[in-house]
């Protein structure tokens, strides 16, 4: 049985990062524990201090249950050095489809992310023949990929 697991993601600010990304993979806005009107009422009810909060919503998690939760963590400093850890947006519809179609489908997500406030870096095709990815930030400056 594959374990269970949530991603936990270092940021300044969670709500405008969890919106991103939950636009991002199609994940929705978690809703907070029954009972509490907030996440953050949650986290207060635990003992969690406010200066740890990090207002507003900063859990996503997949509609249909498949993917994994994914939670953003207020940390006090900013993102210093490159990701040891990064995503892979599948978005090309796989091998099956020629380079060019594939070309298309990667550029025209990443398009999308941008206009979401992602920053566009560059594409990444010279490495393994017959694959085209792209390469962007989030807007905390984390970096993924679009392939």
């Amino acid at each position: 049985m594959p374990a269970s697991y949530q991603l936990v993601i270092d940021c300044t600010s969670p709500e405008p990062l969890a919106r991103f990304w939950a636009e991002a993979l199609h994940y929705v806005i978690a809703p907070p524990p029954t009972g509490f009107p907030s996440w953050d009422d949650w986290y207060r009810s635990v003992g969690v201090p406010d200066d740890e909060l990090g207002i507003g919503a900063d859990r996503i998690e997949d509609p249909n249950g498949e993917g994994p939760r994914i939670w953003f963590q207020v940390v006090p400093e900013q993102k210093s050095v490159k990701n040891r850890l990064h995503l892979d947006i599948n978005a090309s519809g796989g091998r099956g489809s020629s380079i060019e179609t594939r070309r298309e489908l990667v550029d025209a997500e990443a398009t999308r992310l941008v206009s979401l406030g992602a920053t566009r870096l560059s594409p990444i095709d010279a490495e393994v023949p017959d694959h085209y990815a792209v390469a962007l930030l989030d807007p905390e400056g984390n970096e993924f990929d679009i392939n």
